[in-house]
């Protein structure tokens, strides 16, 4: 079983190379963030076409997430209980969904934009409020993961250049004790550090050419359980797919399961 976590950076413009990927990679379950769109817009027939199954949480031009499943979808929960509202707002960051043998969550954790800000509050509760909400599945016998853009790299060794993001959030150990707690419901880092790469980043900015020298962040995440970890026969970063015209930010994170 192929299954994978892809923060897409809007799912219109990135159809025809999502699609080519889906049928290229041979993926299962694909775990999608930042559709910007609303679940009207998502192209939820162009992929029945390719035989998946949607689970859609999405409202705007901003955020939004999906499970896309060709091994079917039960038990879909669309947002995240018990989280947090922003502005009056409770985002569409959190869906899940039971794919065959295994349950998944895919997350787009809020940005923080700035220490001071009043997002970067908001985003240590709505961590706070994931850990809640994942501790039953994380806990139990079935292969479970929350796989996503967690905007947080967990340690030193995921940025490019530590001193570039000095007093900067993604980094801070307020989230990445967010992380470790999350982490203490029972789950743990399934993507093996090295991989092909020494640095295995997931994220470049499109901004100052940072893909070809290689200034990124490794952002996106796969949590899994002891299930979960222990079915792990192989995990990547398609950092091919960073590459080209009409890429997104953000490269796909892989993972092949012994189930």
């Amino acid at each position: 079983m192929r299954i994978a976590t892809w923060n897409v950076n809007s799912i219109t413009a990135r159809l025809p190379r999502l699609l080519a990927w889906l049928e290229g990679s041979g993926t299962d379950v694909l775990c999608i963030q930042e559709t910007k769109c609303t679940e009207e817009q998502f192209p939820a027939e162009a992929l029945r076409e390719l035989g998946y199954e949607s689970a859609v949480h999405a409202t705007g031009r901003w955020n939004g997430v999906a499970v896309v499943s060709r091994l079917g979808l039960d038990d879909v929960v669309r947002g995240l209980p018990g989280g947090p509202e922003y502005e009056g707002v409770q985002e569409p960051r959190a869906v899940a969904a039971t794919c065959g043998p295994v349950r998944v969550w895919s997350v787009y954790v809020p940005n923080g934009r700035e220490v001071a800000h009043d997002h970067y509050d908001y985003k240590l509760r709505w961590l706070q409020a994931l850990s809640g909400a994942v501790a039953g599945d994380a806990a139990g016998g079935r292969p479970f993961a929350v796989m996503g853009d967690y905007n947080i790299a967990p340690t030193d060794e995921d940025v490019w250049d530590l001193a570039a993001f000095e007093g900067l959030t993604h980094v801070t150990e307020p989230e990445r004790a967010a992380l470790a707690a999350l982490r203490g419901q029972g789950l743990s880092d399934v993507v093996p550090r090295p991989l092909k790469y020494d640095r295995p980043f997931t994220y470049w900015d499109y901004r100052q050419l940072c893909f070809p020298k290689n200034r990124g962040m490794r952002i996106d995440l796969v949590y899994g359980n002891a299930a979960f970890a222990g079915a792990v026969g192989d995990a990547y970063v398609d950092r091919e797919e960073r590459k080209g015209k009409g890429a997104s930010d953000h490269a796909p994170v892989v993972v092949d399961l012994d189930i």
